[in-house]
């Protein structure tokens, strides 16, 4: 399976094992784990909740795969994103993908992770010492993913169609 949407934790050396296993032509591996920060925006956090659409978000996370597949040769990729309730320090997100040379990994993974920090639909809300609240897109994270000069999510799934 590439994508997983799941409450469960992960363990990165067991879905690297998995993404290499059988294939000889893999290269490289490469990977990116996001965990959850005890700060955000200069406010302390004791939880980060992630929601998101069963279905549509998978979905549109294949389709961001497939994109990925016609940008680089790649031969491989692997994509986990928990949901529920998590503490700092909890693993939220692992992109990892296989390749023959390492350079094609790293930008595959950067762009499928520019990609789930901006068009992915999931929703964050934060656990501070004031109360919750959401957590908003951040301009960064826009600028990064438009130098991929991609349609919207959207469009990527509708040719998904």
């Amino acid at each position: 399976m590439t994508v997983s949407i799941q409450t469960a934790d992960f363990d990165l050396s067991t879905e690297v094992a998995a993404l290499r296993a059988a294939d000889p032509g893999v290269g490289a591996v490469a990977s990116f784990v996001g965990c959850v920060r005890d700060r955000n925006d200069g406010v302390g956090v004791t939880a980060l909740e992630l929601e998101h659409y069963p279905g549509m978000t998978e979905k549109s996370i294949d389709a961001m795969i497939d994109a990925a597949r016609q940008r680089f040769d790649i031969r491989g990729v692997r994509v986990i994103h928990r949901v529920g309730l998590l503490k700092p320090q909890d693993q939220i997100v692992l992109v990892a993908v296989s390749s023959a040379h390492r350079g094609t990994a790293f930008q595959a993974c950067e762009f499928l992770m520019d990609y789930l920090k901006t068009q992915a639909a999931f929703w964050k809300k934060e656990t501070t010492p004031d109360g919750s609240r959401w957590v908003d897109a951040r301009v960064s994270d826009d600028v990064a993913m438009a130098r991929w000069q991609l349609p919207h999510a959207d469009a990527l799934m509708e040719r998904a169609d």
